[in-house]
């Protein structure tokens, strides 16, 4: 059993997930039957970042992600708990000799503060329209999955099942294969791929409550990159900001 859908949609990503939930019953039959490892639970916070940080450091070969740490904050994750995630994953990515990371195009954009995807300093990364759900595999013998699927912070089993394991390795590869280079959507002639999204969220109109929420940004997050973008219009006004944004071009 694998996985057959590319989750390019909410359709699809509703799909992959039903069919990671049929490979995970069947983990689990196996299981009772002794016929394969227990996974081991762990709960969330502070526990899990510290089983996150021993798989990573323990990664020795390859390193798989499928993650959008900037998501956590709509999670209710702390931005604490988010920037340690993200020093642990580029330590391990600057170590291990592959690293492939996967994560949405809104993720990558958000995660240039947290600084989780490192494929502007030599680290392997691609860019899909959505993330069906969050898993990383280390070595390809262990794989922690969020039990929410959407949160490694709210808790997650460390799965040793190598059925499920390679599951998890063939749906990456395949994914891998049909995602896109980053560097194909940056913009050569506008703002910062980060500032992109504040740009359009100031020329709608939209509040700070509202525009970070939609974005997934705490308000000092936001904030703190709305004064990035007016100081790059060389402006310190919002109004004269979108006037300028529109006079370049960029929008």
């Amino acid at each position: 059993m694998g996985f057959t859908a590319y989750p390019a949609c909410a359709n699809e990503r509703t799909r992959t997930r039903e069919e990671l939930a049929a490979i995970m019953n069947e983990s689990r039959f196996d299981i009772d039957q002794e016929a394969r490892p227990p996974a081991q639970r762990v709960r969330g916070g502070r526990e899990a970042g510290e089983v996150m940080a021993r798989l990573l450091a323990g990664a020795r070969r390859e390193l798989l992600s499928l993650d959008d740490p900037s998501g956590g904050l709509k999670q209710q994750i702390s931005e604490r708990l988010l920037t340690r995630a993200a020093s642990l994953v580029r330590t391990a990515v600057d170590r291990v000799p592959t690293a492939r990371q996967l994560a949405s195009r809104r993720g990558l954009v958000n995660d240039t503060e947290l600084g989780t995807f490192a494929w502007k300093s030599g680290g392997h990364a691609r860019v899909m329209s959505e993330i069906p759900f969050r898993t990383a595999v280390m070595d390809r013998t262990v794989a922690i999955l969020p039990t929410d699927l959407d949160a490694f912070f709210n808790g997650l089993p460390i799965i040793r099942d190598p059925v499920v394991v390679r599951a998890l390795v063939r749906a990456h590869r395949s994914w891998w294969k049909t995602s896109e280079d980053p560097a194909y959507h940056e913009r050569a002639d506008g703002p910062p791929a980060h500032l992109v999204p504040v740009l359009d969220c100031l020329l709608a109109g939209l509040t700070d409550d509202v525009a970070g929420a939609r974005l997934s940004l705490s308000p000092r997050t936001y904030s703190r990159r709305v004064n990035e973008l007016l100081t790059l219009l060389q402006t310190n006004s919002r109004f004269r900001a979108g006037a300028e944004a529109i006079r370049r071009g960029w929008a």
